[in-house]
C-alpha cells in the first residue's frame, strides 16, 4: 500500500526510499534531482511529512539512492551524484556525508568510490562495517550492472577488495539490447539491501529498470555463521535461471522496486517505490509504498 503523506508532500515523489528508525521517529530518504529528500513520521503507518532537502553539493545534481547509518550520535549518508551539466550517468560515484541529526544538515565529506558506482547499502556485521553497491562489467557474457560487497576500513573508506554478490543471469534483467555495441545486451542488477535473520543472509535487489515491464525485486540468499560478508556464497532465489520475482507489477501498481527493509516488533516490512497502474491515478509518479514481508529459512514472502 502507498504510504500516507501530508499535504506538503502530496505532489512529491519518493524514488528509492530508504527507511530508518531513530529515537526521533522514522525517516525516509529518497532520490532527488536537486538533493536528497527527507521525510518524517511518528509511525511507518502514520502521516509522513516532507522535511526538506537533507543534502546538496555545490555543482552537483541527481542525488541517487541514499542510505543512512547511525553510529555514535552521528548519521552517515551514503549516496551518489555527479556534476551539473554532465549527462552521462556513468559518472555517478558513491560518496559519504555526515550530520549530527537525522532530519538534515548532511555535509559532503568524501567521494568513496570511483565512477561508475551507485546504490550503496552500508551495514554492520560482527565488529565491522560492509558496503554493498553496484558497478559495471562491460566484458561479461551478460554485460551490465551488478552488485558487489566490500569491507570498510572506517566510515569513510572502503578496503578496495570487493567481491560479486548478485550477477545478471536472466533475459528479464536486460535493460537495453545492443546498448554499447551490436550483440551486447545490457543488464541491470542494482538497489542492494542486505539483512540477516539468524544464519540466513539476504541480499535483495532490483532487476532491470522501473520503466520496463519486467522490472522486479528479487533476492539472493546465503547461509552461515560467517560475519565477513565477503565470504558468503549468495545464490539467487529460487534459481539463477528462473524469473520468479518477490515483487513486480500487478493489477494495482507497476514500476515496483528499489527497496529497503524495516524490522518492527519482530515483523519485517519492505518499503519500495511504485506507480499506480491506472495512468489517471499517479501515472509515472514513483511514490513510497510498504508491505509486510516474511522470512522463513531461505525464502521471503510478501503478505
Amino acid at each position: 500500500m502507498k504510504l500516507q503523506f501530508a499535504k506538503n508532500a502530496e505532489k512529491r515523489v519518493q524514488p528509492d526510499p530508504y527507511i530508518l528508525k531513530t529515537a526521533e521517529g522514522y525517516f525516509i530518504y529518497a532520490t532527488g534531482a536537486e538533493g536528497v529528500q527527507v521525510y518524517h513520521a511518528d509511525s511507518p503507518f502514520g502521516v509522513w511529512e516532507y522535511v526538506g532537502i537533507g543534502l546538496t553539493e555545490e555543482g552537483c545534481h541527481k542525488y541517487w539512492a541514499p542510505c543512512v547509518v547511525s553510529r555514535e550520535e552521528k548519521y552517515y549518508m551514503y549516496y551518489s551524484s555527479f556534476p551539473v551539466g554532465h549527462v552521462d550517468v556513468h559518472e555517478q560515484a558513491v560518496k559519504v556525508a555526515v550530520s549530527e541529526r537525522p532530519d538534515g544538515g548532511f555535509r559532503y565529506v568524501k567521494t568513496m568510490l570511483a565512477p561508475f558506482s551507485i546504490d550503496p547499502h552500508v551495514v554492520k556485521s560482527g565488529g565491522n562495517y560492509y558496503i554493498f553497491y553496484s558497478v559495471n562489467d562491460y566484458k561479461a557474457e551478460r554485460a551490465g550492472t551488478y552488485i558487489v560487497v566490500d569491507k570498510m576500513k572506517d566510515m569513510f573508506t572502503a578496503e578496495g577488495t570487493p567481491v560479486p554478490v548478485v550477477l545478471p543471469s536472466l533475459d528479464e534483467e536486460i535493460f537495453q539490447r545492443d546498448r554499447f555495441r551490436k550483440g551486447q545486451h545490457w543488464h541491470t542488477v542494482e538497489g542492494a539491501f542486505y539483512f540477516r535473520k539468524g544464519n540466513d543472509h539476504f541480499c535483495m535487489y532490483s532487476g532491470n529498470c522501473y520503466q520496463r515491464e519486467t522490472y522486479f525485486v528479487g533476492y539472493s540468499h546465503a547461509y552461515g555463521a560467517e560475519d565477513d560478508l565477503r565470504k558468503l556464497k549468495f545464490k539467487k532465489m529460487p534459481r539463477s535461471d528462473v524469473y520468479e520475482p518477490l515483487l513486480c507489477r500487478n493489477g494495482e501498481e507497476s514500476g515496483t522496486g528499489h527497496n529497503s527493509v524495516l524490522e518492527e516488533d519482530g515483523k519485517y516490512y519492505i518499503v519500495y517505490h511504485g506507480r499506480d497502474s491506472d495512468p489517471a491515478v499517479g501515472g509515472e509518479r514513483r511514490v513510497a509504498r510498504i508491505r509486510e514481508m516474511y522470512a522463513d529459512g531461505e525464502k521471503l514472502y510478501l503478505k
